[in-house]
């Protein structure tokens, strides 16, 4: 997404750990008649392009696993970038956009008021602040994981000795049940790992997500209006 790096992370980086994962779900606005994942993609089967998403910018996770999942359920949907996670939740609540993929704390109000449907986790397993909403593996799409994850790294050239000081702390405090109440608090996940873990992490990743970044051409710092004109809901 971004046309000159300035830097490469493989030589510049010594990645430390895998902080955190935080789930992201499905929602849909009430207007749209269905239930499930399944019935949202047979509806957008049978009426291609009429289903509008919002995200919180065009290259975002927000983006891209909306994409992902257009891509494995072979459907059309019409994508809305924002300028943050606030404006598409606020254009989704008044019927503007019909469908948002964001972090589950940011949805959880509305999800719990029923102003919003939720219809699946994208996570390999359920949230625990949503425990009744499946999975996407579990609605058939097993590929559309989209954790929002968080890790640590160091500039490569600090002494081994320091990174395995920096490595254990960060371990230990991950395992700290006083850190679990506080990620438990915003639905994240503590996810420890070795440099080794999460340095192969980071390259699945850059395996999974490349290909849609090239098929959706989103560009970092590209961005839309915050504002959608009206959009009749179909």
């Amino acid at each position: 997404m971004v046309s000159k790096m300035p830097f490469d992370w493989q030589k510049d980086l010594a990645l430390l750990s895998l902080v955190a994962r935080v789930p992201e779900v499905v929602v849909i606005h009430p207007s749209l008649a269905v239930n499930t994942l399944q019935d949202l993609v047979a509806y957008a089967r049978a009426n291609p392009r009429k289903i509008n998403y919002g995200s919180a910018g065009t290259g975002s996770i927000t983006h891209l696993a909306v994409e992902l999942l257009k891509t494995e359920a072979k459907i059309d949907l019409v994508h809305v970038p924002y300028r943050g996670a606030a404006p598409a939740v606020n254009d989704l609540l008044g019927g503007h956009v019909q469908m948002v993929v964001l972090d589950t704390p940011v949805l959880l109000p509305h999800i719990r008021s029923g102003a919003v449907k939720a219809l699946a986790v994208t996570s390999a397993t359920r949230s625990a602040a949503l425990p009744d909403v499946p999975t996407t593996g579990e609605a058939g799409f097993k590929t559309v994981l989209s954790d929002n994850w968080y890790g640590l790294s160091a500039p490569a050239g600090v002494p081994p000795d320091v990174l395995e000081k920096l490595h254990k702390a960060v371990v230990a405090t991950l395992r700290s049940p006083e850190l679990k109440k506080q990620f438990d608090s915003q639905d994240a996940i503590p996810s420890p790992m070795t440099p080794g873990e999460f340095a192969s992490f980071v390259k699945t990743e850059q395996a999974k997500w490349g290909p849609v970044v090239v098929a959706t051409g989103a560009q970092a710092g590209v961005n839309c209006p915050t504002l959608l004109p009206d959009v009749a809901i179909a």
